[in-house]
């Protein structure tokens, strides 16, 4: 099973965006499962259901910056470095998407939503793009493991 692959039958036995993106990448993070899915938990539904950028970013995100982030706070290359991918990782997934925003992805009018998690039915997956969200973000995550170097 590929990555987004993974990502997406993450997604759909019930993770939120960004645990299935961040998880699905375990073997590149060497975090554990649960290790994972705490870190990646309240990034879901575009930030604590905050409606803002989507939780498969957030989760892509939080991938290249495991592999590619910085720990030295002088250095400042890296750090320009890393912020270029993430950039050009948003903004790929933001091309083929038409945004990064939750809201806008889900065609919300509401800023943000009560922090009621829905409950997850065949209706929800049905309603909701976010199965296809989360592969096409590991997809993108995948293109840029190799480009950071």
């Amino acid at each position: 099973m590929t990555r987004p692959e993974k990502a997406k039958e993450l997604f759909e036995n019930g993770y939120n965006c960004a645990q299935a993106v961040f998880c699905a990448f375990e073997d590149v993070t060497g975090f554990d499962r649960e290790t994972s899915l705490r870190f990646s938990a309240g990034f879901g539904g575009g930030m604590g259901r905050l409606r803002e950028v989507c939780g498969a970013v957030s989760g892509m995100t939080m991938v290249l910056s495991c592999i590619y982030a910085a720990t030295d706070p002088n250095d400042h290359e890296k750090k320009k470095a890393l912020y270029s991918l993430i950039q050009q990782a948003a903004g790929d997934f933001k091309k083929e998407n038409g945004s990064y925003i939750c809201r806008e992805l889900l065609g919300l009018a509401e800023k943000t939503s009560d922090p009621n998690p829905e409950i997850r039915t065949k209706e929800y997956y049905k309603k909701r793009p976010c199965a296809e969200l989360v592969m096409c973000a590991a997809e993108i995550t995948e293109k840029y493991l190799n480009k950071g170097e």
